[in-house]
């Protein structure tokens, strides 16, 4: 999977696809940054580590959505950062894990009500809507233990 990564370090949304625009825990380089954490962890590997540093730039540098929830929104790739804290200690993670919590306590319900966010699918579920924004913000009082619900162990 490192290798059919894209040149900006994102990746495939599904086998054979060229579409390079999806920023999701399903689809792209949140739910593999994830994966290559873990990855990374258990193998002790650099080019893991390397590799879910890389795709988690790509998360900081595209991942703020027009979604709230954690499978296709910002929660979601809130987690790539708390993640990577986890395993790295690198403070800089954490601040971005801070800045994108942030910005959905400040801007989210006003930019839903307006039309410009979407509150998902179903508005009040955990992956598609705010109950993931507040699973969120829950894991944000101690983000060295935060996990990405039902995927971390």
């Amino acid at each position: 999977m490192i290798n059919n990564r894209f040149s900006n370090g994102n990746y495939q949304s599904s086998e054979g696809s060229n579409s390079d625009h999806l920023i999701h825990w399903c689809h792209g380089a949140p739910g593999m940054a994830l994966t290559l954490t873990k990855a990374a962890t258990v193998f002790g590997s650099d080019e893991f580590l390397k590799a879910a540093i890389d795709a988690g730039e790509v998360v900081w540098k595209r991942g703020l959505l027009k979604k709230v929830g954690i499978c296709h929104g910002i929660s979601g790739n809130a987690y790539v950062f708390l993640s990577l804290y986890r395993l790295t200690g690198d403070i800089k993670f954490l601040y971005r894990a801070k800045a994108f919590a942030t910005f959905l306590y400040h801007k989210s319900q006003t930019l839903i009500t307006q039309g410009s966010m979407h509150g998902g699918d179903r508005p009040f579920s955990l992956f598609e809507g705010i109950g993931g924004t507040a699973y969120l913000f829950l894991d944000m009082v101690d983000p060295s233990m935060a996990r990405f619900p039902a995927y971390e162990i």
